[in-house]
């Protein structure tokens, strides 16, 4: 799925055809598992017949509106069918979940979800796991928060299609190559995605934010953007800390593959309301976000909390908010 050429419908405009999107979902996945191709690709053909023809073109819909503006993004029935399918070829150890009476405390209430960043493949992942879980009443309104390079490949928006998305500028701390700008259109439409993002809340959608603003090379949690906060201007957010370990071998920063060994897992910590962080933080974003910093890096194993494994002088408020709040 590497070329919207995989996708030519005809009418210029990624669609999808039936072969064509066998083909490349089959090649993207045959490097690593080579062995299991032949099962891939029958466990694929069944889930698109069994999604009739009008889903080919819905999904052609949706993958070329995606990413075209700093807006809101609907999943797409047929890509979340595609990825649940596939999941028990592609994981072959088991993933574990741990934490799931905590979902009980935000059921149908506004909640934001900041998780640790390890690859591509990290939000894909947890809709799964929470879905296989039991947890498809917050999968079905996950909206994940997303930067321009999840938008910038027919592959990568396809994966996008698992669950609603609002795009959103990167920090110009942190982009590069497609996605720098300026920091006045930065501004401009960091404007535009946090309104869309307070509408969804609204709406009574759960959104995911990976706070670090790009993904762990060293699998190290990094420091959470500060400005992030902004997602937490209503007391009555939830804030749901969640731990992902694995996903860095699944889909490695600079691979073009998915493997298969290693274990994964997701960790779900207690949920907590924003008006309790703000008011400990006295509304101070940076230590809103760093508590919230220590809350994830305590669902991690030690090797994993990076930016959070010592509480330095400048993270002392933050981590007494975390310990006053979490424990």
């Amino acid at each position: 799925m590497s070329d919207v050429r995989h996708f030519d419908a005809g009418q210029g405009r990624p669609g999808c055809g039936r072969a064509p999107l066998v083909d490349a979902i089959t090649m993207f996945l045959a490097r690593e598992h080579a062995s299991r191709i032949d099962e891939i690709r029958a466990c694929l053909e069944q889930t698109l017949d069994e999604a009739g023809p009008d889903a080919f073109e819905t999904l052609g819909d949706h993958l070329a509106r995606a990413g075209s503006d700093w807006d809101y993004y609907p999943r797409d029935p047929l890509a979340r069918r595609i990825h649940h399918a596939l999941a028990d070829p592609v994981l072959q150890r088991p993933p574990q979940v741990v934490g799931l009476e905590h979902l009980d405390m935000i059921e149908g209430q506004p909640v934001v979800m900041f998780a640790n960043h390890l690859s591509y493949s990290d939000a894909n992942v947890l809709d799964v796991l929470l879905q296989r879980a039991g947890a498809t009443a917050l999968t079905d309104r996950l909206t994940v928060i997303a930067g321009p390079k999840v938008y910038s490949s027919v592959r990568r928006r396809f994966s996008s299609l698992c669950f609603g998305t609002i795009k959103v500028p990167q920090s110009t701390t942190r982009s590069s190559d497609e996605a720098v700008m300026s920091a006045r259109d930065v501004a401009l439409a960091a404007r535009r995605a946090l309104q869309v993002a307070r509408d969804r809340l609204r709406l009574g959608e759960a959104l995911l934010v990976f706070a670090e603003g790009n993904r762990s090379r060293s699998a190290q949690l990094q420091p959470l953007l500060p400005g992030v906060a902004r997602y937490l201007d209503s007391p009555h957010t939830w804030v749901l800390p969640i731990g992902i370990v694995g996903t860095e071998r699944l889909f490695p920063v600079g691979d073009d593959s998915l493997y298969s060994d290693g274990l994964i897992s997701l960790t779900i910590g207690r949920p907590v309301l924003t008006g309790t962080l703000r008011e400990g933080a006295r509304r101070d974003r940076r230590v809103i976000m760093d508590s919230i910093g220590f809350a994830i890096a305590d669902l991690l194993p030690e090797s994993y909390r990076g930016a959070y494994s010592v509480v330095s002088p400048e993270l002392a408020n933050a981590h007494a908010l975390f310990s006053h709040t979490w424990h």
